[in-house]
């Protein structure tokens, strides 16, 4: 068994977890660590492929980094061992040993796949001579220029034909105190007749264009209907070959049953997401059950430079991503015993909400880390709760604004309605002063600066928020050094705007401080706690209109 591999590591005093790593949200296992660092040690010096993860500033290549993966396994013989994948392909789309193979070789010599690939590929050729062709590229150029003639010349025939009207209305309105009734009526027949030859002209005029610009493009036409005929024959080639690759990517669980692609994305409105299957994860339990391996326990690094939009970096772990995986995984993984779901573990029931003021109108707490601000899909304790528990004559949302889950410290909720209303408008139009206190991973070149990078939502790995120029919302965050000790930076933020995880991925992005918060579990390293914490806020009272503000210290 190639694929199956020997520690080199002495892992005999490492006891083995009882259940298998809860694939979503996870510590990496002692075993799967060091199985990762042995496959960090072969990726910085292998030479059985070839690809540029953006570690070398000499290479001259499109960077891209890449998601590995480890699977800790034992063997029919009580081995321990691991094995090692990658997501998606190297660019230059080789197999090493190293790597377990794909759930589904699409690339096989002759296979259907490669085969409608070059079907594909010819009716692109077929296209691309066609939009080449310099008949057509002239007779393009030559209706475009003969529309814009048409449409010109008969702009200036009725421009023309506005000054003709209004100086025969100036003609017959000045005539008609001057000639004779006999001469005026032979001046208005004159007038109607000059009327009638202008229209009659345009419209001949309209109506010589219009047919000669149909024999031009007639001839356009013909290569454009061949074009678009070929990309409809493309659209229904490629949906056939998809339709076939899904059904032939089958993925087994440890129980020994199949299910395709198709049958894992039942819902027959969404088609599985590109890429689905070629994530490490499943690739790796694939193998093993193929190969009546256990699966002990896995992880999943990043190697390499990140991407523009999510924030990745390198070497660190990362949990197997939501909408590829899940559906995939949740087939894979069934009847397998895994750990808990950290995600949905209530950790709240037994802590307070410490109130730090109270009046008829505004209640203001010290949110804990980990506490939700409102309820969830799955955990329902939050702070709204507990205060509509408390308060229950309280009218209207309660709720003004949020923090972050993970996020401690000031939130301001209302009692009433009307003060509600007045509070969210005050944040909406921004005149709301807050202040955060973060520790970040690193050390900042500069003392203070702007970072400005919209945000949207991972739609493919919710929750998380990626940077997104063409279709994310503006993200502005205005940040200060307080202090730096053994390498973590104490910094102010100051959101101009509001966006969700705006203050975690403005820190984390490359583009932004390339220096994740903390404790970040999803654009970091996993803590204890996320080192964020909403320090100050300064506001109107929503009755009095007096200036209030409050401050609580972190506890960090």
């Amino acid at each position: 068994m190639k694929h199956f591999q020997q520690f080199k590591t002495d892992i005999s005093n490492i006891n083995l977890p009882e259940k298998f790593t809860f694939p979503f949200y996870y510590e990496p296992h002692d075993l799967a660590i060091i199985a990762a660092n042995e496959l960090q040690e072969y990726l910085e010096n292998q030479t059985d492929f070839q690809h540029d993860f953006g570690l070398q500033s000499d290479i001259k290549t499109v960077s891209i980094g890449k998601m590995f993966g480890v699977l800790v396994v034992k063997n029919k013989l009580q081995e321990i061992g691991y094995l090692a994948a990658f997501s998606g392909k190297f660019a230059d789309h080789s197999l090493p040993e190293k790597f377990v193979p794909p759930v589904f070789n699409m690339r096989t010599e002759g296979s259907f796949y490669v085969k409608g690939e070059a079907e594909l590929e010819e009716i692109n050729q077929e296209i691309s001579a066609l939009k080449k062709d310099e008949t057509y590229i002239s007779l393009k150029k030559s209706v475009k220029k003969r529309i814009q003639h048409i449409e010109e010349d008969l702009a200036f025939q009725r421009k023309k034909m506005k000054i003709a009207k209004k100086e025969r209305k100036i003609r017959k309105k000045n005539s008609g105190s001057i000639l004779t009734e006999s001469d005026f009526s032979i001046l208005i027949k004159k007038l109607e007749q000059e009327s009638f030859n202008d229209q009659f002209f345009y419209k001949e005029l309209k109506a010589y264009y219009e047919n000669d610009l149909q024999k031009k493009q007639a001839e356009l036409a013909f290569f454009e209907n061949k074009i678009a005929s070929l990309k409809k024959e493309r659209i229904q080639k490629s949906n056939y070959l998809q339709k076939t690759l899904f059904e032939r990517y089958a993925f087994l669980n440890a129980k020994k049953e199949w299910k395709s692609l198709l049958d894992i994305f039942s819902d027959p409105m969404i088609k599985p997401p590109a890429g689905s299957g070629e994530c490490a994860v499943p690739k790796l339990l694939q193998y093993a059950f193929l190969n009546d391996l256990e699966p002990i326990c896995m992880a999943e690094f990043w190697w390499g430079i990140s991407p523009n939009s999510e924030i990745r970096k390198h070497k660190n772990f990362y949990p197997a991503c939501q909408s590829r995986c899940k559906p995939i995984l949740t087939h894979m993984l069934q009847d397998l015993k895994m750990d808990e779901n950290l995600l949905i573990e209530s950790l709240t029931e037994h802590q307070e909400i410490p109130i730090i003021f109270e009046d008829d109108d505004l209640i203001v707490v010290n949110k804990p880390a980990e506490f939700l601000s409102v309820p969830g899909k799955e955990i329902s304790d939050s702070v709204y709760s507990r205060m509509k528990e408390k308060y229950p004559e309280a009218t209207g949302p309660l709720i003004v604004h949020r923090l972050d889950m993970s996020t401690s410290g000031i939130l301001v909720l209302t009692k009433t309605k009307e003060a509600n209303k007045i509070l969210q408008s005050q944040f909406i139009k921004r005149t709301v002063k807050k202040r955060y206190v973060a520790l970040l991973e690193g050390n900042l070149t500069e003392q203070k600066g702007t970072v400005k990078l919209p945000i949207r939502l991972d739609l493919d790995d919710r929750p998380k928020q990626l940077v997104d120029f063409e279709n994310g919302k503006n993200a502005e965050t205005y940040w200060e050094i307080i202090q730096i000790e053994d390498d973590i930076t104490r910094v102010y933020f100051y959101p101009i705007t509001g966006r969700t995880h705006q203050l975690r991925v403005h820190a984390a992005h490359k583009n932004g401080l390339n220096a994740p918060i903390v404790g970040d579990d999803l654009y970091g390293k996993k803590g204890k706690r996320l080192h964020l914490h909403a320090e100050f806020i300064e506001f109107l009272h929503p009755k009095t209109m007096e200036k209030m503000s409050f401050s609580v210290a972190p506890e960090f």
